[in-house]
């Protein structure tokens, strides 16, 4: 019997030893790095100090009051992937990496200090920063990794998102290895870096996903110090944060203490911020941005109106998605008249007092968006399509039509007229209908009664091409059960992406996600050459071949009149109390706001004592 225990404990010494000699010699082989790019060469040196767009001498303190219109109900880092979590609740975590906002696809080390790729780059090793504590002061390791990716990829929406991964383990305390089905793209190491890695200690005998109001165990620069649900939440810097020096932190988490307060209406906002309730607020509705802040404290100097950037958010701020599931919206020339009957001019002109800026592409003002007529690297891609697309797309450089003037927009409406006529479409008795004699109806499903100031307009427009269009203003959970089961001709929504385009390319314009409900394809949107387009930009390699493939995704989808892009992704417009210290220069792909601004004494002074 002892004999046989001793030959049981024998075994097992000589697997584990196998087990730790053959990780060791994988480990031995491979090249870690400080960083990894796609596409281009890192900027910044292994041994790098700071990232320019910060300043890493940047004093800690003060205090910074922002408002939220989220009413948070859960602090549960997996309930639904942070849906209902507080705003500013990630900073309170780390992740593995952190993008460079410098750097269109570069990523730098946070909690791994390393990153290493085989050479089949059929995996990624990372290794954890040997300083990298939890708040209880227990070290962060390899295991916290596998269990935040194990717990992630096996909830609902993490069955999509984290596909890519066929398995996490821990090498060594160290060390944990994300071996993929697929060769490494930047689509699996921008699921990574939005991964906050959970303790798995903690949360062993919890359940992360049940909804809470116990702030739980974290890492990061902040800690949660008071909190009231739907009303504020309050975050204080930990001066004991273990990642305070590490290069990619210099400079940022620099208040002593950053609370949100919870605020349904915008009105109120402004009126809080006009108050000095609050320090910053970002406009998105360009009526108020144009001149209500022009008051006593900003022709003091007080306050300040700044344009920052978007960073890696490009697109359509803007856009009405038709439903192409419909069968009155299968014909490319309805779609198409459709467009010319939107006068996006005359409503920029009249309603937004000309700020908005037309998007010509689906990811205008980038290197990605389609100009003039398709480059060589492109008609690689389309030449073998050539039957499969409109001959324009080949001969004539893309462009909505612009209108200076009314007449203008009425050849539009007749160019639209013709177009629904070759349709199989006719005017009888003012009302358009097809050979059945049915009308045509669009109805525009809204959960926002905002939307009525772009819709109404074109509901005009498309009654003079006799097409009857009205408005559905439902509330929200009915809003997301009609979207669920199609049941909408067309809604206005956002058309956003990440640059450089990854995961979201499929989500958002592949035939796969076509049927899928609530996905991001709202317009149902599916095509076999945009498919094999998806394809190749998900496997590029080069700046050059992802160029090419979203050019041609652009020319594609311009050409074919899925949706009607209106006003692109442009300039944020920021007001703010001016008592803080910024950054010489803003970083264009992923702008460190507000953790990069800090507290400046000085300033404030002059505007507590006014």
């Amino acid at each position: 019997m002892m004999l046989r225990e001793f030959g049981k404990t024998a075994a097992a010494f000589v697997l584990a030893f196998w087990w730790n000699t053959t990780n060791a010699d994988m480990l031995v082989d491979l090249e870690f790095k400080h960083g990894i790019a796609f596409f281009h060469d890192l900027k910044y040196p292994a041994d790098y100090t700071h990232l320019d767009y910060l300043n890493p001498d940047a004093p800690k303190g003060g205090e910074l009051v922002l408002p939220t219109q989220s009413a948070f109900n859960t602090l549960a880092p997996m309930a639904t992937r942070g849906i209902g979590a507080p705003q500013g609740f990630w900073f309170t975590y780390d992740t593995l990496l952190i993008r460079a906002g410098d750097e269109i696809s570069a990523f730098y080390g946070r909690l791994a200090d390393g990153i290493a790729i085989t050479d089949d780059r059929m995996a990624m090793v990372f290794r954890i920063h040997p300083d990298a504590r939890w708040r209880d002061g227990v070290p962060i390791t390899a295991r916290d990794v596998v269990f935040t990716l194990d717990m992630s990829r096996n909830q609902p929406e993490g069955r999509v998102y984290y596909a890519f991964i066929d398995d996490v383990e821990a090498l060594d305390d160290r060390h944990a290895i994300v071996r993929l089905n697929t060769p490494i793209t930047l689509n699996h190491i921008i699921m990574i870096q939005f991964t906050s890695i959970l303790p798995e200690h903690y949360w062993r005998d919890r359940d992360p996903a049940a909804s809470t109001l116990d702030p739980p165990l974290t890492s990061g620069p902040y800690g949660i110090s008071a909190i009231k649900q739907g009303r504020f939440v309050e975050y204080q810097r930990d001066p004991q944060y273990w990642g305070r020096d590490i290069p990619v932190n210099r400079g940022r988490y620099n208040f002593e203490k950053v609370r949100y307060d919870v605020y349904r209406d915008a009105t109120v906002i402004r009126e809080s911020f006009r108050k000095g309730l609050i320090d910053i607020w970002t406009e998105t509705d360009v009526r108020y941005w144009h001149d209500s802040f022009d008051t006593p404290a900003m022709q003091k100097g007080w306050v300040k109106k700044i344009r920052r950037h978007f960073g890696i958010e490009v697109g359509a701020r803007s856009n009405i998605a038709l439903n192409n599931r419909r069968a009155k919206f299968k014909d490319r020339r309805v779609r198409e008249a459709l467009t010319l009957a939107m006068d996006f001019d005359w409503q920029n002109r009249t309603l937004h007092m000309g700020h908005h800026k037309r998007a010509h592409s689906f990811w205008p003002d980038t290197i990605l968006s389609a100009t003039g007529l398709p480059s060589e690297d492109e008609l690689a891609l389309l030449e073998r399509f050539r039957d499969q697309l409109p001959p324009e797309l080949f001969e004539v450089p893309f462009r909505f039509p612009e209108t200076a003037s009314v007449d203008e927009h009425r050849a539009n409406l007749i160019h639209a007229r013709q177009l629904l006529s070759e349709a199989g479409w006719r005017t009888v008795n003012g009302v358009l209908t097809n050979q059945a004699g049915e009308p045509f109806i669009i109805e525009f499903l809204s959960q926002n009664a905002a939307d009525s100031r772009i819709l109404l307009p074109y509901l005009q427009d498309l009654k003079r091409l006799g097409i009857a269009a009205s408005i559905r203003l439902v509330e929200a959970s009915q809003f997301i059960n009609l979207r669920r089961d199609f049941e909408f001709d067309a809604v206005l929504k956002n058309q956003d992406i990440l640059m450089p385009p990854g995961i979201e390319l499929e989500a958002t314009y592949h035939s796969a996600t076509a049927t899928e409900p609530l996905s991001r394809n709202v317009a149902g949107i599916g095509h076999p050459v945009l498919d094999y387009l998806i394809t190749e930009a998900n496997l590029a390699t080069t700046l050059e071949e992802i160029i090419a493939a979203c050019r041609a995704i652009d020319r594609v989808l311009l050409w074919q009149y899925y949706q009607i892009p209106l006003y692109a992704v442009d300039l944020r417009r920021t007001v703010h109390w001016d008592k803080f210290g910024i950054p010489d220069f803003e970083a264009k792909y992923w702008p460190a706001f507000p953790d990069g601004w800090w507290y400046d004494d000085a300033r404030a002074e002059r505007i507590v004592n006014r």
